[in-house]
């Protein structure tokens, strides 16, 4: 058995593991029971009624959290000519075509958060795609980083956009904030998340679509949230 450290231990007796709490206490013990020296994130954990297998119930997307994640994003943008003026224009913090992709494949380099490309630009990155798709950095047109609104992409994902998608298990993860975040604007962008999850609920799914939400912050223990998110 993993032996818990002495904050982990005393982080767990502030609440019962096992108790469904409402999600604005969720949010405050969240950031009460954080173990971590530094500013840790928040993330959100949702178990899901999905049979992956099935396509229409693979679910991926994007969304702008209204208070922003807690961490200023630094973007890539793969285009050419006016796109990759537009690109620079609107604060991107790197941009180029062909030549950033060798950087990436011959040096290693990933020294930023999320690629923007215009669709001209994917058969490119398709070829370095295995080196891409595990770090979950390949652009993709359902998160909006597959775009010919360059200057639109990059304003969102400075503004605090998450990606999300479903494991093979059904469940999506996502960072909604800092532990440094007020309670208020924790349970703020946990509401736009869990709604946006709601609206996309797959109309092949039936019974219960939402099985479980937990909250929890780096290495901290996970606190189990009232479903009632669209009451």
């Amino acid at each position: 058995m993993r032996k818990r450290s002495k904050k982990y231990v005393e982080a767990l007796s502030k609440f019962e593991k096992n108790k469904l709490y409402s999600k604005e206490e969720a949010c405050k013990l969240v950031k009460e029971t954080s173990t971590t020296k530094f500013d840790g994130s928040v993330e959100v954990a949702l178990r899901l009624n999905l049979d992956t297998k099935k396509a229409d119930q693979q679910l991926r997307g994007a969304i702008v959290l209204p208070k922003g994640t807690g961490k200023t994003a630094r973007v890539l943008v793969i285009a050419k000519g006016t796109k990759a003026t537009e690109a620079k224009e609107a604060g991107a913090d790197f941009v180029g075509d062909t030549d950033m992709l060798e950087k990436i494949e011959k040096e290693n380099w990933f020294d930023f958060d999320t690629i923007i490309a215009t669709p001209d630009m994917m058969p490119a990155l398709g070829k370095i795609g295995k080196v891409l798709g595990p770090k979950g950095l390949m652009p993709n047109p359902k998160t909006g980083t597959v775009t010919m609104e360059v200057a639109k992409a990059i304003e969102e994902v400075k503004a605090g956009k998450v990606e999300y998608r479903t494991d093979s298990f059904g469940i999506i993860h996502a960072v909604i904030g800092k532990v440094s975040f007020s309670e208020a604007d924790l349970l703020e962008n946990l509401n736009a998340f869990v709604s946006q999850i709601i609206r996309i609920k797959p109309s092949t799914v039936k019974g219960e679509y939402i099985k479980s939400i937990t909250l929890s912050s780096t290495m901290g223990p996970g606190i189990k949230v009232e479903n009632n998110f669209d009451k």
